[in-house]
This record gives C-alpha cells, structure tokens and sequence, in this order.
C-alpha cells in the first residue's frame, strides 16, 4: 500500500466506490467535518447529529433531488428529514433514528471499492463500535490538514452527479415530493396490527386477498395493499389479509388495478355492516359509494406517481368474477352501490 497515500485512497473510496444512494458521500462529509474538531473518539449521537445535518441542509432546499437509485424509493434519512421538517418529530427524535436506522449498510461498507480487494482497507479512516462510537485514525486527520477544501469540493460533486443520474430514474420525482409530504404531514408512526385480524378475516371470508385461497391461522399476514411507504398510515380501509408468500411476492410494490376494485368492493361490504369502522371509513374516504371509490383511486394514482407504475398483478390468472370473495361476501346491494 505505499505507492498511494491515504489521499488517494479516500479518493477511490469517494469517486469510484459503487453508490445506489448518497449515503458514502454524506459520510465522507461528516467525517471530515468530525476530523476537522480533533476529536478521536465520536460518540454515536454526536456522528447521528452530524449525518443528520448533511442531510437536512441538502433536502431543505425548495426542490430537493432524489438520494437513491431506485425510482419512487426514499432513503431512511429522506424519510427522518421529511418527519422532521413536517413537524412529527423533533431534532432529538430525528437524532436518535438516525442512529438506529440509518448507518446499518454505510458504516460498514464505507471502505468498500467495488470488486477491488485491498489490504488494509478496510479501517484506514476509522473503526467503529456499532451504535456506540466510532474511532477516527491518523490518516483521515492527515489528508484533512493540507486538502480539506478540496476534498469537500470533491465530495459537493460527486453528491451531485448522484442526484443527477437518480432524477433521469425519477422522472416524476417533483411531483412524487410534493404529493409524499403531504402523506407525510398527515401520517403516524406504524402500530400493531395483530387485533385486527379477526375483523378483517370476517369482511374478507379467511381467504388470501391476493390469491383467493383459505389462509392457516399460523399464516396470516396484515399487509397495506398501497403502500405503507407511502401513505404512512394503518388505515383500516387500505388493510387486507394475505399469505405470507403473496405477501412477500407484493413487498411495497403497486398492484394491478384489479386488486383497487377489489379493495373498493371489500371496503363497500365493510359499509353494508354495523360495524363502528365504517364511520371511519365514510370519514376518511366519503359518504356515498362513488365518492369512497373515487377518494381510493386517487390514492391509487399518487402512489403510482411517487413509485412509478412497477406493478405486481399477483396471479396472472386472477379474475375478480371468479375470486372466491366476491362470489361469497359482496352482495348484490353493495355491487349496485358501486355502479
């Protein structure tokens, strides 16, 4: 390792590491900005709320890039910052995600470059004990004192050339922002969903919603036909029973339109019942039929915005008039509701 100084080696780290999100780039910057107070040994809270701050200072500006590959996708730091600039959470919250949530890939793989194997690597620029310090080395205060200016300026552009290349994957993404902060602002942090079950078994006949067959009591899965990801709420009226092999099929992804109409029908069966949640549903989704479908294909439509239309259609040979749940709980009245 002699012939390249530390230098250069934080170069390759920077400019040539493999980067599906900024995450590298955010912690180079903290990095040399933890160097830059002398400290040796950082504290978890003290590197959480400086990566914190990276981030709420990149995404506070009026129209904040992507920070990941994957179009329609948030990183965890995207979603804290949002939580706290919607005023769900406070900066001690914010502080204290990030810390459990946020370095389980990056801290790690900081040292990585790609499929090139170096010895030696892989504790050049700190050691770490996970979530509760980080040891900072000799050589990251070394290159810090003679090219901290230029090193930040490296940093400023790569993180940029990242955003740039994630926006040609996120063609929607203004509009994916926008729509996402509204759901934010208006979502909670997730719950249980166990004491649920027996409600929604009853309004879905203990049947898969995906594939139509009997679900095991020891297979039962609560799962947000839209996603959780985006609507940030455990609202009854976006709930179904699955197996776990369907569910995991689905993970967050959309599903075909069939399965919105499904939806639509089940939550209509669930307003033909006495039971106290279809005051809840009538209050979030509308007071009549149309309007209760109309409110849920637009929630359909946003998440197809912010997530792209990467559609999982389950079964292809699904049919909804020979799924098992309409021929045994919709009735006829609910049907005639719905035209």
């Amino acid at each position: 390792m002699s012939e390249f100084s530390p230098a250069d080696y934080w170069k390759a780290l920077i400019l040539y590491g493999l980067n599906t999100a900024t995450y590298k780039i955010a912690l180079g910057k903290t990095l040399l900005n933890l160097a830059g107070r002398g400290k040796t040994h950082i504290s978890w809270e003290e590197l959480s709320n400086e990566f914190f701050g990276q981030y709420l200072q990149r995404l506070s500006i009026e129209d904040p890039m992507p920070q990941l590959e994957s179009p329609g996708r948030l990183t965890v730091m995207e979603r804290i910052v949002q939580k706290y600039k919607a005023g769900r959470i406070d900066r001690g919250a914010a502080v204290e995600e990030v810390g459990k949530e946020a370095f389980g890939d990056v801290i790690r793989r900081f040292h990585n470059l790609g499929r090139f194997k170096i010895s030696g690597l892989s504790k050049m620029f700190y050691e770490f004990d996970f979530g509760k310090e980080l040891i900072l080395t000799d050589p990251l205060f070394l290159i810090g004192e003679s090219n901290i200016s230029e090193l930040h300026e490296e940093l400023e552009t790569r993180w940029g050339l990242l955003e740039g290349a994630f926006v040609i994957s996120n063609s929607d993404y203004r509009l994916g922002n926008e729509l996402r902060e509204i759901y934010i602002a208006n979502g909670y942090d997730r719950r249980s969903l166990a004491e649920l079950v027996p409600f929604l078994k009853g309004y879905q006949g203990n049947v898969c919603f995906f594939c139509g067959e009997s679900i095991l009591p020891d297979d039962v899965h609560v799962d947000h036909l839209l996603p959780r990801q985006v609507l940030e709420h455990d609202e009854i009226w976006n709930l179904v029973l699955a197996h776990s092999y369907c569910n995991q099929l689905k993970s967050d992804r959309i599903v075909g339109e069939h399965y919105v109409q499904k939806l639509v029908a089940r939550n209509e069966n669930i307003m033909g019942s006495n039971h106290p949640w279809k005051h809840k549903i009538s209050q979030t989704l509308g007071k009549t039929p149309l309007k209760r479908a109309q409110a849920t294909k637009v929630h359909y439509e946003n998440v197809c915005v912010i997530l792209g239309r990467d559609y999982w259609n389950g079964d292809s040979g699904f049919s909804p008039e020979s799924d098992p749940f309409y021929r045994k709980l919709i009735t006829v009245l609910n049907n005639k509701g719905l035209s």
